[in-house]
């Protein structure tokens, strides 16, 4: 073949190749690559009315969630589902932080029961994750700070008073200080009575992490989910494939090198185990002994690492946006659901 018949045969094979009908990816009806990672990326929905349920459909959720009452669970998950959502979990605050549970106070018995009743509940409802908190006296913070362009943020400064607790025992300074051993003993109590129910309705209890972590806060030291070693511990001793992780990402960079191993390499060692249940995804701008809740973008952390490390170990639990900056119009929420979309759509991509 001289070069004239080649150069003919190449432009025909580059006029033909150009012609003939491309193989083109499937995309879902919103132009995007489909989503090939089970994660549940859900909006935090105070209230349900059809104005906050149009915003999370307008936002491009799928899942939505809530807290209320086990009697409210199933008609809950039906007006998510007329609004086109799903519900991928509902809290219930009446066995959230309860001091009965984590001091073994009177009413610890009751408490329990009402605990079971509560996944049997969710079961009901085809919920499938249940987030529990173990903080005798809850979230702790001091005066409000600036974050950018002056949004107003949850902050601590350990050199100061705390101002609030969020929980039902707000600012509670107990009489005495609970040593550690009292408190894994606590935690062997609940944790061995919860776990055959949450194994026999499928619920997957995720336990959040201390808020700050590892301060003794109170009269009361937080030795079990305030690190990874505390964490291990905990979930070794419930023993039960239902009894995991709740990782918040905001907690974690607030415990800094304390925690044991960072943010990813928790998600790589948890989500290896698949014990990951539930994520909190947020930032701050430094680890105590002081810190300050930022958008996702302004904090210390790079959340694209994060999120890169939840598909490495293809978390398909529910990740929430949670604690962000008050913004002007109240758009501090969709703020970070964009940019938490941005980041999953990227990772994905990447995978």
């Amino acid at each position: 073949m001289n070069r004239r018949e080649f150069g003919g045969v190449a432009l025909a094979g580059a006029w033909g190749a150009a012609a003939a009908p491309q193989q083109k990816a499937s995309y879902d009806g919103l132009g995007r690559p489909p989503m090939r990672w089970g994660i549940r990326h859900s909006m935090q929905v105070p209230d349900f009315t059809p104005r906050t349920l149009q915003q999370a459909r307008q936002l491009g959720m799928e899942y939505v969630n809530t807290w209320s009452s086990p009697d409210k669970y199933q008609e809950l998950v039906k007006q998510a589902a007329q609004a086109g959502l799903k519900m991928a979990k509902i809290g219930n605050g009446e066995v959230h932080n309860r001091a009965e549970l984590v001091l073994g106070l009177p009413g610890r018995d009751e408490k329990i029961e009402e605990f079971k009743r509560n996944l049997r509940a969710l079961a009901a409802a085809g919920i499938q994750y249940q987030l529990y908190a173990h903080m005798a006296n809850g979230v702790w913070s001091t005066a409000r700070e600036t974050a950018r362009g002056g949004a107003d943020t949850r902050a601590f400064d350990a050199g100061q008073r705390p101002t609030s607790a969020g929980s039902s025992h707000n600012n509670v300074y107990f009489e005495r200080r609970y040593t550690e051993d009292e408190l894994w003993a606590n935690w062997e109590y609940l944790a061995r009575r919860i776990a055959p129910v949450a194994e026999e309705t499928g619920v997957k209890i995720g336990i959040h992490c201390d808020d700050p972590p590892g301060l003794t806060l109170g009269n009361l030291p937080r030795p079990l989910f305030s690190s990874f070693e505390g964490y291990k511990r905990a979930l070794e001793i419930a023993n039960s494939p239902n009894i995991g992780m709740g990782l918040c990402a905001g907690c974690w960079l607030e415990g800094g090198v304390s925690m044991g191993r960072n943010v990813l390499e928790t998600i790589e060692y948890f989500g290896g185990l698949k014990k990951l249940f539930i994520i909190h995804f947020r930032n701050v701008h430094a680890p105590l002994p002081h810190f300050h809740e930022t958008s996702l973008n302004e904090g210390y952390m790079d959340m694209y690492k994060v999120m890169k490390q939840l598909r490495k170990v293809n978390f398909d639990g529910v990740l929430i946006a949670d604690h962000w900056p008050n913004m002007a119009g109240g758009v501090g929420q969709a703020y970070n659901i964009g940019y938490i979309q941005a980041l999953i759509e990227r990772a994905n991509e990447e995978a």
